[in-house]
C-alpha cells in the first residue's frame, strides 16, 4: 500500500512516548507530523525543559532500572548505571531519534493550541504560530506529569501561611531547603526523593503522609527490583502473596520507622520505590508525620495535634490529566477519569488515540513502544478493533476490575501492571490481526483530508543535543 493511500497523522508531543510512536510511524511509512512545544525531545526527562512541562529536578535518577526502561530495539549504553541520571536518559532519547532517523518529522518550538474534529472525520490542528494543518488522525502523547494538582481542598490557613509553598513540579534542587524547616507532603516517589534531598541540608525535615504506602527498595537479592520475575500467567493473588513476603523480609514493618501502615495489600495502590528514605528516617534526618491539618502563620499543624514552625512546604500531590487543545465538551478527563480501549483507543472516534496514558509499576517507555506498534498496525489495516459493542464492554470490564483492585483515588485511574499489560496486548493484537484479515485488511481510517504541510527540522528551529 502506498503512503498516499494511508491516513495522515498529527502526533502531539515528542516525549518518551511520542518518539516511540514517531519511530513506528516512520518505519511503517505512515505520513505524519510530530508537533513539540520544546526545542528538543524527551519531555519530562529534560531538566528545565523550555516548554515548562518537565518535572525533572537537578539530582533526579530514574526509579525503574536501565534495562527495564529501554526500548526493545535500542538498549541503553552498557556503561550507564542501573538507575541513570536524568541527563543520561535525555541523551538516550536524543540518540534514539537520530538512530532511527525521524528528527525531520518533528516540528519543534511549536505548541498545539486547538484540535477540532470535522463532522465527517479528520481534524484541523492550530498551533501557536497561527498555522492550521489538516490531518486524518490525531495521536495524543502530551504526558500526564505536567499539570500539578494541589491539595483539594486547600488546607485551612494556606492563603495566609508565611512560609513558602510549592508543588513538587516546581522543585529544582535542595538549595531551597538550606537551614530551613521543611514539610514534604506525600508518600510517592517524588515525596520520598525530595524528603531525602532535604534531609542533607535542612534544619529539620518532616514527611507528612495522607495514607500509608508500600515501600520497595531499589535492589532485592542483589538485582534491580523491577527485574525480578513477574509472570502474568500466574494468578495475581499468588504473585501478590509472594511479592508481599519478599518485601516484608527486605523492609520489615514500616510502622517501626514511624510511617503509617498501608491500608491496602501490595499491588492495590501504586507502591513507592526508594532505596534511601528508611535510612534517613533511621538517622533522625527525616521525621514521619501524619497528614497536615492546617497552616497557621508560620506553623504547620498535623492531624495528631502536633505542630512545627515551617519555612517550606512541598506538596507531592500528583497531577491532573488534561488536554488543553481539546474543547471540554469533546474530550476531557474529569477527576483524572478517561475511558479508553486498552488505554489507547477512544471508543467513539476511530481516528483518535492516546499513547503513554497509563501508570505502571515500571517504566512507561516499553509500554508506549508496544502501543506505537499496535497503532501502526491499525493505521495500515493489519489490526482491526473489536465491534463497538465489544469494545465498550471491554472498557467497562477494565474499569470494573481496576476499581475492584486499586485504592479509589485520582492517582489510580490509569493504573496497569507492566507485564500483564504487555501480555494482554499481545493477545489482543493477535485477535485483531485475525479480524483484520477477515475484513480484507481494509484501512479503518481512509486518507480523506488534504495533506498537511510538512515542516522539516531545518525550518522548525530544531536544536539537537
Amino acid at each position: 500500500m502506498s503512503a498516499s493511500e494511508l491516513p495522515t497523522v498529527c502526533l502531539i508531543g515528542a516525549g518518551s512516548s511520542g518518539i516511540a510512536v514517531a519511530k513506528a510511524l516512520h518505519q511503517h511509512g505512515i505520513p505524519f507530523d510530530c508537533i513539540e512545544a520544546s526545542d528538543r525531545v524527551g519531555g519530562n526527562w529534560v531538566f528545565k525543559n523550555r516548554n515548562g512541562m518537565s518535572a525533572a529536578y537537578r539530582d533526579l535518577h530514574i526509579n525503574t532500572s536501565r534495562d527495564r526502561m529501554a526500548y526493545s530495539d535500542f538498549p541503553m549504553p552498557a556503561d550507564y548505571p542501573d538507575y541513570p541520571h536524568h541527563t543520561q536518559i535525555a541523551s538516550y532519547f536524543d540518540d534514539y531519534v537520530d538512530h532511527f532517523g525521524f528528527r525531520d518529522h518533528i516540528i519543534f518550538n511549536t505548541k498545539v493550541d486547538q484540535v477540532v474534529r470535522h463532522d465527517g472525520g479528520g481534524y484541523t490542528v492550530t498551533t501557536d504560530d497561527g498555522v492550521t494543518r489538516d490531518y486524518d488522525v490525531v495521536l495524543v502523547a502530551n504526558g500526564h506529569h505536567w499539570n500539578p494538582r494541589m491539595p483539594e481542598p486547600a488546607f485551612p490557613g494556606s492563603d495566609t501561611f508565611t512560609g513558602t509553598q510549592i508543588h513538587a513540579h516546581a522543585y529544582i534542587d535542595s538549595t531551597i531547603f538550606e537551614d530551613k524547616n521543611v514539610v514534604v507532603l506525600g508518600m510517592g516517589n517524588s515525596a520520598m526523593d525530595i524528603a531525602v534531598e532535604s534531609s542533607y541540608v535542612a534544619r529539620s525535615t518532616f514527611l507528612a503522609a495522607r495514607r500509608g504506602a508500600w515501600i520497595i527498595p531499589k535492589y532485592i537479592f542483589g538485582r534491580p527490583t523491577d527485574q525480578l520475575k513477574n509472570d502474568p500467567r500466574i494468578p495475581f493473588k499468588i504473585r501478590q502473596k509472594i511479592i508481599h513476603k519478599i518485601i516484608q523480609l527486605n523492609v520489615g514493618d514500616v510502622t517501626k520507622y514511624g510511617l503509617p501502615k498501608p491500608d491496602h495489600q501490595f499491588g492495590e495502590a501504586h507502591p513507592t520505590i526508594s532505596g534511601r528514605i528508611l535510612d534517613r528516617i533511621q538517622h533522625g534526618r527525616v521525621t514521619p508525620k501524619p497528614n497536615i491539618k492546617a497552616l497557621e502563620g508560620g506553623d504547620v499543624v498535623f492531624t495528631d495535634g502536633s505542630r512545627a514552625p515551617i519555612d517550606v512546604v512541598v506538596y507531592c500531590t500528583g497531577y491532573k490529566i488534561t488536554f488543553p487543545f481539546f474543547a471540554d465538551d469533546f474530550i476531557d478527563a474529569p477527576e483524572n477519569h478517561i475511558e479508553l480501549f486498552r488505554r489507547v483507543f477512544h471508543p467513539q472516534y476511530d481516528d483518535l488515540a492516546f499513547v503513554g496514558l497509563l501508570q505502571p509499576l515500571g517504566a512507561i517507555m516499553p509500554l508506549a513502544e508496544a502501543q506505537a506498534e499496535w497503532l501502526a498496525a491499525y493505521l495500515e489495516g493489519r489490526y482491526a478493533l473489536p465491534s463497538r459493542t465489544d469494545l465498550r464492554a471491554d472498557i467497562a470490564a477494565d474499569q470494573k476490575n481496576m476499581h475492584k483492585r486499586y485504592v479509589a483515588s485520582k492517582r489510580h485511574t490509569i493504573q496497569v501492571d507492566f507485564d500483564d499489560y504487555l501480555h494482554d496486548l499481545d493477545k489482543e493484537r493477535a485477535a485483531g490481526a485475525e479480524r483484520a484479515a477477515a475484513r480484507g485488511n481494509a484501512l479503518p481510517v481512509p486518507h480523506r483530508v488534504a495533506d498537511a504541510p510538512r515542516t522539516t527540522a531545518a525550518s522548525s528551529g530544531v536544536v539537537a543535543a
